[in-house]
């Protein structure tokens, strides 16, 4: 039996005609940490979204939404959903605005989006100056709410300073380790490790320029590199500490219009490599003509317990931590 999913990070278009039915494209049972917005949207935007996709899935009928952390397994024949911001932009400075996310069901927060903000430095930042102290304001308020903090697409200092203000684990929701290959967007083994201490957990990614397989006709590559920087993850911070945040991203077309049109916004880390390619949900536990991303676990001599920690338990455990509800 394959183990139950918990997806720290997945993408819909950013827009008005946003199909929620693709997400069901992941199995019945898992739980998906959906984005709402990041640098670009407006604090009017990311709510209009949250709400639209509150009232498209209770629509559809396959979802259910997540309150509390008993809402995540309640139903094995529905897909529970949350959401996140991949930014403090969406709050408009306000830290109230964590409180009204919160009700709408975001779950985790990233301070800055690749570039600096008034919280904090991004990862393709020249200069990387940390959090700032309205950050440290952020993280508190985050503590408070019981938000995770998020230190995805955030600077290296940026990633200490996380885990040395929060006083609950941290995740990073999708990032892979720069040990394996080397990209701004990869943490370091100083950052996994502090994640680590405060109890945190590193979602693996199944972007191609962060595995180093962008290419079309690598796909089954993709997949086998997800479990090698898994395998180096568990072998560096322990099984405890790693899960899957694949950051797939049902608005690709979207995204890579963004990439050939607005290069200024990224960096050529990002550009150099063609239009960017994905693990999608099928290939993480075995659904299609690929090896899937259990299967190769399994074959790195993973147990079916240490599979079930990746693949849900690492993040429920830490959920169950931070959460209020």
């Amino acid at each position: 039996m394959s183990p139950f999913l918990w997806e720290q990070h997945c993408c819909l278009p950013l827009l008005p005609s946003a199909r929620i039915e693709e997400l069901a494209r992941y199995p019945r049972g898992s739980y998906l940490s959906v984005n709402i917005g990041y640098s670009r949207q407006s604090t009017a935007d990311s709510l209009a979204l949250a709400r639209q996709f509150r009232r498209d899935a209770l629509a559809d009928g396959r979802f259910r939404l997540v309150q509390g952390y008993d809402d995540v397994a309640a139903d094995a024949e529905t897909i529970a959903l949350a959401f996140d911001l991949e930014d403090a932009g969406p709050l408009g400075g306000q830290l109230d605005n964590v409180e009204v996310f919160y009700a709408l069901g975001v779950r985790s927060l990233l301070p800055a989006y690749n570039h600096a903000n008034e919280a904090a430095c991004g990862c393709l930042d020249a200069e990387d100056t940390g959090l700032t102290a309205y950050g440290r304001d952020l993280v508190r308020t985050l503590n408070a709410v019981g938000m995770f903090v998020d230190g995805a697409h955030c600077s290296r200092r940026t990633g200490l300073d996380l885990a040395s203000c929060t006083e609950a684990p941290m995740i990073y929701s999708h990032a892979n380790f720069d040990a394996l290959w080397e990209h701004p967007r990869n943490i370091t083994d100083e950052q996994a490790t502090a994640c680590a201490g405060t109890g945190g957990v590193i979602g693996i990614n199944g972007v191609g320029i962060f595995l180093g397989h962008n290419g079309p006709e690598e796909r089954a590559q993709r997949v086998e590199a997800m479990a090698a920087h898994i395998e180096y993850g568990v072998e560096l911070v322990g099984i405890d500490h790693i899960g899957v945040g694949s950051d797939y991203s049902f608005d690709a077309a979207d995204f890579n219009h963004e990439l050939l049109n607005n290069p200024e916004a990224f960096s050529d880390a990002y550009t150099k490599w063609g239009p960017l390619q994905w693990v999608p949900p099928e290939d993480l536990l075995g659904r299609s003509e690929v090896p899937g991303l259990d299967e190769l676990l399994s074959r790195r001599g993973f147990s079916a317990a240490d599979r079930a920690a990746i693949f849900g338990g690492n993040f429920a455990r830490a959920a169950q931590q931070v959460w209020q509800d």
